[in-house]
């Protein structure tokens, strides 16, 4: 989480927010492709699943070329990372305490990215106060509990499913914006959050053997 999490400032400064949402959340395809050297199957449902969410995620969040530059790679990188970090909750949410599990992966990672921070940043208590706002709901919010909530729900569930609904994000960013922000959602957009819930319901409907017992 400390790396990812790392990887995706850093790119997101050299490209833009559209690209690096669209990229961060291509772990989409690659939990299920290190999945496969885990011994884990690909059920046809779940692999329609991610060609619809990537197609989605390409309507959503795309405006300009697909051409990659450092910052794009760097977040390829962190979209990697990420995808290690579902299938490492996967492995190990069932057996311990998720909320314990969440206070660790917290600690460690404000300390590994508290020491680069003083190597690589202007740290001042002028430019912390300035940046509280967004500081405190990074951390409380987007990072506190989302992640706690991520250790616990994925405890039991297909990482794939798994990482098709964290993308979700991007949905309900453009939804949120529209709605709170008045921001305009255009019919590209539109169609690229249908594909995103069709996606997950698909992803959802239960196998043929469930249906028979």
């Amino acid at each position: 989480l400390g790396l990812a999490s790392a990887l995706q400032q850093f790119g997101i400064q050299y490209t833009t927010v559209g690209k690096a949402g669209f990229i961060t959340a291509l772990y989409i395809i690659v939990v299920p492709f290190f999945s496969l050297f885990l011994g884990k199957k690909l059920s046809p449902k779940i692999g329609i699943s991610v060609v619809l969410a990537v197609i989605g995620l390409y309507l959503l969040c795309m405006t300009g070329s697909l051409s990659l530059g450092k910052g794009d790679l760097l977040v390829c990188a962190c979209a990697c990372v990420f995808a290690l970090h579902i299938l490492v909750i996967d492995h190990y949410s069932p057996l311990v305490d998720g909320v314990k599990m969440s206070c660790i992966q917290f600690f460690t990672c404000a300390l590994l990215n508290t020491i680069p921070m003083f190597l690589f940043e202007d740290v001042s208590m002028h430019n912390i106060m300035a940046g509280c706002a967004p500081i405190l709901y990074a951390g409380l919010l987007s990072s506190g509990a989302g992640y706690t909530l991520q250790i616990i729900g994925q405890k039991g569930m297909n990482p794939t499913v798994a990482s098709i609904l964290l993308s979700m994000e991007s949905v309900f960013s453009v939804l949120a914006g529209w709605m709170i922000l008045g921001q305009s959602l255009t019919i590209k957009e539109g169609l690229g959050c249908v594909l995103m819930f069709i996606a997950i319901i698909i992803a959802q409907l239960p196998d043929k053997k469930t249906i028979q017992n």
